[in-house]
């Protein structure tokens, strides 16, 4: 991946070079090394007042009352992680900042989630450097677009003068919905199969045919 982005930047040097727009080339690079340090400082700011209001929600019980109120729907997607489980607050966080749409205060969150699982999957015995089933899971949720007010596309919009900045919303809760529907048909249906399946791969893998 590191190879494709560097080549089509060496491309477009090489391109703004011989057509005469070295100046053009120039601007851009600066232009995009300041908009990155920019980024990154920005990200720094905000997750670390996330994280820290994780904390403090953490401390003073909110995760445990929001962790209540989800339980069924963490232990529908994530049946291997244990009742009261410190995986299931962080996952409970990461999804409500989700449906918000608060984007910044997921990551946070969802890191927290990873760290837990991966700790998770250590007790359980699982095999170093594999992704348990319930972090396979979680990423494919983190990266399905669960969310019901786009919050931090909202922002950008208005940011660059949009006309309608909200007017995306619709569209975030009909993939969503799309989204929360597959992730529900797929945990619902045929999980003894899914079992079976499981056990030739994994004796296909141990044989070395795989």
């Amino acid at each position: 991946m590191n190879g494709i982005w560097g080549g089509m930047l060496l491309v477009g040097i090489i391109y703004g070079v011989m057509t005469g727009r070295t100046e053009a080339v120039s601007a851009a690079v600066l232009d995009s090394s300041r908009d990155a340090v920019t980024l990154c400082i920005t990200m720094l700011g905000i997750t670390g007042l996330w994280m820290g209001l994780m904390q403090i929600a953490q401390d003073g019980g909110a995760v445990s009352v929001i962790s209540a109120k989800m339980k069924p729907l963490i232990r529908f997607l994530f049946p291997g992680i244990p009742e009261n489980h410190p995986a299931s607050g962080a996952i409970t966080l990461n999804f409500a900042a989700n449906f918000l749409g608060l984007g910044w205060a997921a990551t946070p969150a969802g890191l927290q989630a990873m760290k837990e699982l991966e700790a998770l999957r250590e007790q359980k015995g699982g095999e170093a450097g594999t992704a348990s089933d319930e972090m396979r899971a979680f990423l494919i949720l983190n990266i399905s677009s669960l969310q019901l007010i786009p919050v931090t596309v909202i922002a950008y919009r208005s940011q660059y003068h949009s006309a309608d900045p909200a007017v995306i919303t619709g569209s975030a809760i009909a993939a969503s919905g799309k989204h929360c529907g597959g992730c529900t048909f797929c945990k619902m249906g045929r999980p003894e199969k899914e079992k079976d399946v499981r056990k030739r791969l994994l004796g296909i893998r141990g044989s070395g045919q795989f």
